[in-house]
């Protein structure tokens, strides 16, 4: 299964290099430009910004889903699947921050706005952070695997709040126009590449999670490799 996986995973990272190159052409060729507040190219942001949210959202969905199935069966792959899906999801949240910033300051003037959707957004991005952290210091890691469980639960409860915050409370971030109970709307050539974007950033998340277990597994025979020759 080795070579065949490998092959499979580098596939994955090819499609989802692919993807990318002509998501770039899609958002900087082929879509408009804005024409009301957003109206400059900052805008074009917005096809980064969306999709880098979303898939940190389902990230820590997917490592709490796999905690679970680790907590009840005790199997270390689900513990290396949401210990991948949670690495990646620090860096698309990471990005999502990020380019939310930028976006922020030539339309509302400031960095960040302390309103609930951004000081929520914050707070699951720690929660991310503390998981990592939690697996890094923890005494054995069969403590850090039953402890970051336990921390990526509690960040995919919290995934709900942050996402239907701009709608649940008053604030400056704009509707929300993707998934379920979305408000706001696309028209054509926007909500195209916006769909485009976000399937490009599924498949790279695949593949980028698919890759980073299968070097924790390696990472795993290696370490019990260096204690049999130990004893």
């Amino acid at each position: 299964m080795g070579s065949g996986g490998m092959g499979v995973r580098q596939a994955l990272l090819g499609v989802a290099a692919l993807l990318f190159l002509i998501d770039l052409y899609l958002i900087f060729q082929y879509a408009p430009t804005a024409s009301e507040a957003l109206g400059v190219q900052v805008q074009r942001i917005f096809y980064f910004h969306v999709p880098s949210a979303l898939l940190g959202m389902i990230s820590f969905a997917v490592a709490a889903v796999a905690s679970v199935v680790y907590l009840t069966k005790r199997g270390r792959k689900w513990d290396r699947v949401a210990w991948a899906s949670a690495e990646v999801g620090t860096v698309f949240f990471t990005v999502a921050i990020a380019t939310g910033a930028i976006w922020a300051k030539p339309v509302w003037q400031k960095w960040w706005v302390w309103d609930v959707n951004g000081t929520l957004t914050f707070m699951l991005w720690l929660v991310f952070i503390g998981y990592l952290i939690v697996r890094s210091y923890a005494p054995t890691v069969e403590r850090g695997s039953r402890w970051a469980a336990v921390v990526a639960i509690f960040g995919a409860a919290s995934v709900p709040f942050v996402y239907m915050a701009a709608d649940w409370w008053e604030g400056l971030h704009t509707e929300r126009i993707t998934g379920p109970a979305a408000q706001g709307s696309l028209e054509g050539e926007m909500f195209f590449t916006l769909m485009f974007s976000l399937l490009t950033f599924l498949v790279l998340f695949i593949a980028l999670v698919a890759e980073r277990t299968a070097q924790l597994g390696i990472e795993e025979s290696i370490e019990e490799l260096r204690r049999e020759v130990a004893s």
